[in-house]
């Protein structure tokens, strides 16, 4: 026997199963959206993890080919590596969760959602949101929920909750709100230059279904939720923290942590530790977790700085933005490049352009998106913070901020009309001290400008961070928050824009929510951060995007054909084509609606591609100038191919205005002559003449039109 739940939410059905499959699990939820289907379990271990000092949570967002009727492409056949979307899906599921378990919980715990049906109506990822709050909910593993989640799209101006497939596409905005029962847990938005004001009515419309959908689950925990279960606490003893502050009193421990050089913080609380390590050499049992001990000592000293003193510890004030600098045209060779500083936090990013044919192919449950033409590449080198370890390719964290900077950026791309290239930007971290993602979103928008993409603005980024008292209105709101005031600190509030409006948004927190007050004070106080920025930096390095791609960047010329030629110009088994490119060393793209793309770096070359193409898919018509080249001669004249595959014939009578006794008088194969089209008969056979006469009388028509 199981049970079943159900409740309307935005025009659909969502069902939730308990005990039905999957009971085995500490908590299982078989979820039902529409016809979307997904499996969430939540399952913990029953001992803590040793020699950890933070909660070892993993959440698993599985896309299943079977559920849009689908088999895996590849040798294997088989579901592999995690695409990205499932990484980015799995980040916004953990976000909101992980702060409602208890700070000192080891156990590991899973959240795996597996997708096994999608109704493109009816978002999977949305109901795997729900999904691993609800599993978690009724499990007996320790956790401060229920929390939900809504989605949230702008259609002609209208808010819409849980847009469908055709809204999506129709959408200005697509907004992520996580709640608990009274504030906002975590926000995660990209848009098209949406108003501050929009985005913070969204958010709240948001957050009212969301505490609807906790009403619902509410019933569902009270019927099937199982106690929760003890747990070994690995918090620091009370003892242990006293007698640190006996060794290391606090006005210490904060002309420690008051600086604004990340290494000399470091080193002096390396100092601090051996210090420590020595006190207590004969306490092993303190030993253990005195790495955590010291790392919460910081936190409250700084948070006490903060929130009381009014002191940073760099010596900023609360609303500053450290030492800012941006330039472009950093590498030579590279077809756009910029690299922006902040304070100890530098990106360099290079844009490449390429042929449409380079957009990045993709195979999953969306059946909208099957390609991306934009790709934004995030990297973090060891060497950025100072440390050493072997690359082993971008993990979940690079994925994550590499696609913020992509969001923040897709809305001013030109389209593929526009500009007919694929782009790709590679952001290098060349050091890091917070906000690294932000920092990318200033270095791509100036190396796309750098690069010639016509963007319709600049983009900026920038981040901001929250300390909060004991009450919801004892708090403090920090512009540009650096690595120690994120770690510390109870928020990362990241926002992208223009001058217009906003253009993505990520929020993470570690407290159990945040107020309408302090939202709207992040989001006023970010959009100050990002015209400074805009207006004082990026636009005295580069105002607006340059006029041409640059010298080594491939050119792209684009012409429309009509579909029915597209034949003509492939040829039978790609023979035509081939001999274009061959001839001119260019790469050919072609549209099924009969868009053509010419690339190449020599505009020369792509012009004569282009009037090849254009030769084969216009009509030959009856006084016609062309050029074309003498491919054979026989004894009563000469054949001259005016386009791939299509040949006239020049009369010996018509090869001059006097008499010609052999044609090799005249021409030879492979000579290029210039004709005229005297003839193109019923059988389609094309007759040509060379007779100066005919030119020049044709050639002196033209030149009037020409001058008219």
């Amino acid at each position: 026997m199981f049970k079943s739940y159900s409740m309307e939410l935005a025009g659909r059905t969502l069902t939730v199963e308990v005990g039905r499959v999957a009971k085995q699990a500490s908590g299982a939820a078989f979820m039902h959206y529409g016809e979307t289907v997904v499996l969430a379990t939540a399952t913990a271990s029953d001992k803590p993890r040793d020699g950890i000092d933070f909660f070892p949570l993993s959440v698993e967002y599985e896309e299943k080919l079977y559920s849009v009727g689908k088999i895996p492409g590849g040798f294997n056949k088989r579901e592999g590596k995690a695409s990205e979307n499932s990484v980015l899906t799995s980040r916004v599921i953990d976000r909101p969760m992980r702060p409602l378990f208890p700070k000192d919980y080891r156990n590991d715990v899973t959240l795996d959602n597996i997708v096994m049906s999608v109704d493109q109506d009816c978002s999977p990822e949305l109901t795997a949101m729900l999904g691993s709050a609800i599993a978690t909910s009724i499990s007996d593993i320790p956790f401060d929920g229920p929390c939900a989640t809504t989605q949230v799209g702008l259609v002609d101006g209208e808010l819409v909750i849980n847009p469908t497939q055709a809204q999506k596409q129709a959408s200005d905005m697509a907004l992520t709100v996580a709640s608990v029962r009274d504030k906002v847990i975590m926000i995660e938005a990209g848009a098209n230059e949406v108003s501050e004001d929009i985005m913070i009515e969204a958010i709240f419309k948001a957050h009212e279904v969301n505490k609807e959908i906790i009403k619902f689950i509410d019933t569902i925990v009270a019927e099937c939720g199982k106690p929760k279960h003890t747990y070994t606490s690995c918090a620091v003893p009370d003892e242990l923290f006293a007698a640190i502050r006996e060794v290391v009193p606090p006005a210490e421990m904060e002309v420690a942590v008051f600086t604004d050089e990340k290494q000399i913080r470091e080193e002096n609380i390396k100092n601090i530790t051996a210090k420590l390590q020595e006190a207590f050499a004969d306490k092993e049992e303190w030993l253990s977790v005195l790495g955590e001990a010291i790392y919460q000592y910081q936190k409250k000293t700084v948070r006490k700085m903060i929130l009381k003193d009014h002191k940073r510890p760099d010596g900023r004030a609360m609303d500053q933005i450290r030492h800012l600098a941006a330039e472009v045209d950093m590498l030579p060779r590279v077809h756009g490049s910029a690299m922006f500083t902040r304070g100890q936090t530098q990106i360099l990013n290079i844009c490449t352009l390429a042929p449409l044919s380079e957009s990045q192919r993709l195979d999953g449950i969306d059946n909208m998106e099957t390609s991306k033409r934009y790709m934004h590449h995030y990297n973090f080198p060891s060497f950025s913070v100072g440390e050493t370890r072997p690359s082993r390719g971008p993990g979940r964290r690079e994925i994550g901020h590499g696609a913020l900077a992509e969001k923040a950026l897709v809305p001013v791309l030109p389209s593929e009309i526009e500009f007919p290239y694929a782009i790709r930007t590679v952001s290098e971290t060349m050091e890091s001290n917070g906000s690294t993602s932000q920092a990318s979103i200033c270095s791509s928008s100036m190396a796309l400008m750098a690069a010639g993409v016509p963007i319709k603005a600049a983009v900026a980024g920038i981040s901001c961070g929250l300390v909060t008292g004991d009450t919801d209105d004892d708090y403090i709101v920090l512009t540009d928050i650096q690595g120690l005031e994120d770690f510390f600190g109870d928020m990362d509030f990241k926002v992208g824009g223009t001058h217009k409006g906003i253009t993505a948004i990520q929020m993470d927190i570690k407290i159990h929510g945040l107020t309408r007050p302090i939202i709207e004070e992040a989001i006023r106080t970010t959009r100050e951060a990002r015209l400074y920025i805009l207006d004082e930096i990026m636009a005295k390095a580069i105002s607006e995007p340059r006029k041409e791609v640059g010298t080594y960047a491939p050119k792209i010329d684009q012409i429309k054909i009509d579909p029915q030629k597209i034949g003509d110009v492939v040829g039978k088994q790609g023979k035509v084509i081939n001999k274009i490119i061959e001839e001119t060393g260019v790469k050919i793209d072609i549209s099924d609606d009969g868009s053509v793309s010419v690339c190449g770096t020599d505009q020369s070359k792509i012009d004569r591609a282009v009037e090849i193409i254009k030769s084969i898919v216009t009509e030959i018509e009856s006084g016609s100038i062309i050029t074309g080249k003498v491919v054979r001669v026989m004894n009563f004249g000469a054949f001259v191919e005016l386009a791939p595959n299509k040949d006239g014939m020049v009369h010996i009578s018509k090869l001059s205005d006097k008499r010609v006794e052999k044609v090799e008088d005249v021409v030879n194969i492979g000579d290029m002559v210039t004709v005229k089209v005297v003839e193109v008969d019923k059988m389609g056979r094309i007759n040509l003449s060379m007779k100066p006469g005919d030119l020049v009388a044709k050639t002196e028509v033209v030149k009037e039109e020409e001058n008219k």
